[in-house]
């Protein structure tokens, strides 16, 4: 049976928890090693993961390591970074020299919205795509998509020679009316793509759950983990072939194998437990960022953008009027020393042009820098 996990090469383990590029690639290739002799094969990174440097990091761990049959590498053509039918090639190229892998099993026109989707017309990407499968240098061709299922119909319907669609999907997303994960799904399901899953664990979100949630998970099994749910969830749905899950380190992935290496999808009652947790966590989230931080690779003034929203969430659940501080206080000083206050957005708008979730970036920015700056 085709083990339906895969491996998240996007926030892979550090040296300098403050340089993304700076990847611990002896723990990495641990990691690899176990996710490989456990059976799991599919690996998938792109051109900007990790400060750019997740591509040559799964050409040292990875394929320089194992040989090429045994495993299965997915990577992407972001919008981002070309601008010519020429540079579509350099960056493909880039790619095969970065990965060394010579081929890729699953390429990916990477995070398809409304904005973006006329460059890749433009450009003519989707065709691009299939001559380079055509040469045997891309066995599947597909795209991720972050907008709605109305837009991804019009896009299945006028690309149907597309095989998979990637998505972002967990219960928290399943009925949000900014993400769409159920709508999605079903119009990938109706057009009969298969969907790859990405933010499983919503960047971390549904693995650091409310009291109450992991109350309600514990009470029907307490071996099973926070996270597992979230991902089982994703997993158990029948058109899924793929969860992506960005492990950072070995813990996280040895809990993950633990139950996906003989997967028992989720029954009617446990799909309904997940339902009730989303229900609870979204009362009290209070900025839904996935921490992918596509929007902190442009920004002018530097600021870390995830890291303050996931303090700011953290202190939002805490009940301030009772605390009054918390050692997010002291954590926020400590990044701001290496980063730009949340204060200091000159509201450019970068980030918002960039963020998959939609989020009001600037004005969420303006509340933590009310938070935390004085």
């Amino acid at each position: 049976m085709n083990k339906k996990l895969g491996f998240g090469l996007m926030r892979l383990p550090t040296n300098d928890k403050t340089n993304a590029a700076d990847i611990d690639i002896q723990q990495l290739e641990q990691m690899v090693d176990l996710f490989l002799e456990k059976g799991f094969t599919y690996f998938d990174t792109a051109w900007m993961y990790n400060g750019f440097a997740s591509e040559r990091a799964a050409k040292t761990a990875l394929v320089d390591r194992h040989p090429r049959d045994s495993f299965t590498l997915a990577t992407k053509l972001h919008a981002g970074f070309f601008n010519s039918l020429e540079d579509r090639d350099k960056v493909f190229n880039a790619q095969l020299e970065k990965t060394g892998a010579g081929y890729f099993d699953y390429y990916l026109l990477h995070g398809i919205e409304a904005s973006m989707l006329p460059k890749y017309e433009q450009f003519d990407c989707f065709n691009w795509l299939l001559e380079k499968k055509a040469q045997g240098l891309v066995k599947h061709a597909g795209f991720s998509f972050h907008d709605t299922p109305e837009l991804l119909d019009q896009i299945l319907t006028d690309h149907p020679e597309m095989e998979f669609v990637q998505l972002q999907l967990n219960y928290l997303d399943w009925e949000s009316p900014w993400i769409q994960s159920r709508g999605c799904y079903e119009v990938a399901t109706k057009h009969g793509k298969p969907v790859i899953v990405m933010e499983p664990v919503k960047g971390g979100t549904l693995a650091r759950v409310p009291q109450e949630v992991e109350q309600l998970f514990q009470s029907h099994d307490p071996k099973l983990s926070v996270p597992s749910w979230a991902i089982r969830f994703a997993a158990s749905l029948p058109n899924v072939m793929m969860v992506l899950s960005g492990m950072s380190n070995r813990a996280q992935m040895e809990d993950n194998l633990s139950y996906m290496e003989d997967f028992q999808p989720l029954t009617e009652q446990e799909v309904s437990l997940c339902h009730r947790a989303a229900e609870l966590i979204n009362s009290q989230i209070a900025i839904p960022c996935t921490g992918c931080s596509y929007c902190t690779e442009g920004c002018p003034q530097h600021i870390a953008i995830p890291r303050y929203f996931s303090l700011y969430n953290e202190d939002m659940r805490e009940h301030l009027e009772e605390k009054g501080w918390t050692v997010n206080f002291s954590n926020y000083a400590a990044l701001t020393e290496k980063f730009g206050k949340a204060g200091d957005c000159i509201q450019c708008g970068q980030c918002e042009s960039v963020c998959p979730q939609h989020l009001p970036i600037i004005e969420n920015l303006q509340k933590v820098s009310a938070h935390y700056d004085h």
